[in-house]
């Protein structure tokens, strides 16, 4: 699943679910999995700045922020919002990715000849 909220480029969900919550304990690796997914460290700076931010005010978090007790530590996002969906890994992470679904933004299919 692609989630494209994060700007003109497209970038798999997962890939910056998972670099923003490695990034967030500014470990080694982190710095490792971005080299190998290409994620240059400019870009992670603006996926946590995002989520710092500008996810913070989002209609989707206003709505449903509350709804997390304990509370989602705005400076541990995403991992403490990974970490409030259940199931292994694979099916937390499907389902913080449904999420985010509604911030997804469609791709604009332009007139022919454009």
């Amino acid at each position: 699943m692609s989630v494209r909220f994060l700007g003109r480029r497209v970038y798999l969900g997962l890939v910056v679910v998972l670099c923003s919550a490695r990034h967030a304990g500014q470990n080694t690796a982190a710095a490792t999995l971005c080299e190998a997914l290409a994620v240059p460290l400019r870009t992670l700076q603006r996926w946590r700045r995002w989520w710092r931010e500008d996810f913070l005010q989002t209609p989707l978090w206003q709505a449903m922020c509350a709804r997390f007790m304990p509370p989602v530590l705005a400076e541990q996002l995403p991992g403490d919002l990974l970490a409030r969906f259940a199931g292994e890994a694979a099916e937390a992470l499907a389902r913080v990715l449904c999420f985010l679904a509604p911030l997804t933004v469609r791709a604009l299919t332009l007139p022919e000849g454009r």
